[in-house]
């Protein structure tokens, strides 16, 4: 298993950030490495999200877990491994907020395959506030 979590604290609302997330279709406004994203489905467990990053293929997310407001969890399979990415939102007291990405990548490609996926995650993290606070 390979597991990494990068975080940035904010004072930007609960509701702006999980609106962002919850804005699939949206997604590439603040994510600069995602050409195109759809969502099938509701933003729910059970709801298949296509994502396509620049120049690359399509891949297809499975969203695992919803807590709205709060997280959500999205999983994919890669080269025969579970790349799973919680997406959370903690409150550090009345007025700040710590968002988190936490991915947890098991199988045999695992090592392989973690660190370039979060290696943009501090970039996104700092461009999702920034969307989320106009």
């Amino acid at each position: 298993m390979w597991t990494t979590e990068h975080s940035i604290e904010t004072t930007v609302t609960r509701d702006a950030i999980w609106r962002a997330w919850a804005e699939v279709p949206r997604w590439p406004e603040w994510n600069g490495d995602i050409e195109r994203v759809a969502l099938t489905g509701p933003f729910a467990a059970g709801g298949l999200i296509t994502m396509t990053p620049h120049g690359q293929d399509p891949v297809q997310l499975r969203i695992a877990d919803v807590v709205e407001g709060e997280q959500f969890v999205d999983e994919a399979e890669v080269a025969g491994t579970v790349v799973r990415t919680m997406h959370r939102i903690e409150a550090l007291d009345k007025h700040r907020l710590r968002v988190v990405y936490r991915l947890e990548a098991i199988g045999p490609a695992a090592e392989e395959i973690g660190p370039p996926i979060t290696a943009d995650f501090d970039d996104t993290l700092k461009a999702l506030v920034e969307h989320a606070s106009r």
